[in-house]
Order: C-alpha cells, then sequence, then structure tokens
C-alpha cells in the first residue's frame, strides 16, 4: 500500500526508475497474494481454473493514447479471474487495491453484443431467476440494499446505471415489467475495503467471503 500511495503522488516514468527495486518487490508480494487468492476462489467456484499470473494480473502500465490523463501507471494492483482469467466473454470476479480506492466485485463489465442478448432473452423468460439471485441473503448484505425484491433491483439498476441504455433495447416493449433490467448493459456489483480491513491479516479470508457471497450471481447468464 506504501509503494502505490507514493506511485500516485509521484506518477512519472522518471520516478518508477528511480523506486524500480520498491515496485518490483510491491509487485511480487502482490503476485504472491493473488495466488492464494486463486487458492481460495478455486475452492468456491469450480468453473475457475487455475490459470497464469499473467492471464490474471492487470498490468500497472496505462494505455494513454487516447485519454485526456497523461498519468502512465494505473495507482492500484487489480486482478480478475474468470473461465479464461482477466479476458473472455465469461463473468469474472475482481479484486482492486489501493490506498482510499480498494474494491472486490463481479459479474459482467462490458459483454459483447451476443452475451448481451442472451441475458436479456434469460430477463425477458424468466425474470426471477436473476431477481431470486439478488435477493441472496449473502448478496444483499455485502453488494445491495433492501430486504424486498424491488429495493434490491433497484439498487442493482442503480449500481449499473452509467451505462443502461436511456431508451427500450430493440424487440422489447417499452411497457415490459422488467425494462429496467433488460435496459442494462453491464451487469456488475462491488464493495469497498477501507484501508484498514486491506491491511488486516484476515484481509485473504475476508475476499474469499465475498468471493462466496458473489458466486451464484457469477454463475448466472
Amino acid at each position: 500500500m506504501l509503494f502505490l500511495k507514493d506511485l500516485k503522488a509521484n506518477n512519472d516514468r522518471e520516478w518508477l526508475k528511480m523506486y524500480d527495486a520498491d515496485y518490483r518487490s510491491s509487485l511480487k508480494d502482490w503476485n504472491s497474494f493473488v495466488e492464494s487468492l486463486t487458492e481460495e476462489l478455486t475452492k468456491i467456484d469450480d468453473t475457475i481454473p487455475e490459470l497464469p499470473l499473467k492471464d490474471v494480473v492487470f498490468r500497472i502500465y496505462r494505455d494513454i493514447r487516447f485519454s485526456k490523463d497523461p498519468t502512465p501507471y494505473k495507482p492500484y494492483f487489480s486482478a480478475a479471474w474468470s473461465r479464461t482469467g482477466r479476458k473472455g466473454p465469461y463473468a469474472a470476479y475482481y479484486v482492486q487495491i489501493s490506498p482510499n480506492d480498494s474494491f472486490v466485485g463481479g459479474g459482467y463489465w462490458s459483454p459483447d453484443a451476443r452475451a448481451l442478448a442472451a441475458l436479456r432473452t434469460t430477463i425477458d423468460e424468466n425474470p426471477q431467476r436473476l431477481k431470486n439471485v439478488l435477493m441472496n441473503d449473502k448478496m444483499r448484505a455485502e453488494f445491495l440494499s433492501g430486504s424486498s425484491t424491488k429495493v434490491a433491483v433497484k439498487s442493482f439498476v442503480k449500481t449499473n446505471a452509467e451505462t443502461a441504455l436511456k431508451t427500450k433495447p430493440k424487440g422489447y416493449d417499452a411497457g415490459h415489467p422488467d425494462i429496467d433490467l433488460l435496459r442494462l448493459r453491464r451487469f456488475t456489483v462491488g464493495t469497498k475495503l477501507t484501508d484498514a480491513e486491506v491491511l488486516d491479516a484476515q484481509v485473504l479470508r475476508r475476499i474469499a467471503d465475498l468471493f462466496s457471497a458473489l458466486h451464484p450471481f457469477e454463475s448466472y447468464g
């Protein structure tokens, strides 16, 4: 965490060259932690394989070609697990560690057209299936608010509202009872971790518990 705090305050190539040893030491610790998380996750979700670190861990380098932000590095470590690692068409588990900005999440961040169509078809034909997942006790306790299906769905829709369609998707009626879910183009949930939680000796157990709460949602689709 100390290295990431310093990187955030000194996000340029010359600084990182000077502190390359610190970066490599921190990255080694992160990779070791990811390996431990992978071991825990494969016990929870048997569709997640033990993949090489390069297929799970995101690189720290930013693509700034089309960005207004010129900083070359991400001020955080992150990793994602799915059936094909951090890339691919499947729902993923995600962890990001950064001072005052750590969180655990999961779902479909940007499903392709085919996957999105399949999700909408499933919602149209059996909306209660997703609602049952959202109403799971662990899911609501960790990622959503509300004690009723209506409130849980509203919380989920709000979480994913940024990329949702403003109008109805093609092929669906504007008066569809679940139009708010059908408008979504992202299906994710997430919860923040405090710095105290990240630095706690039980952080591995805490994230594993969050993965366990996510499992029914990850299996949806």
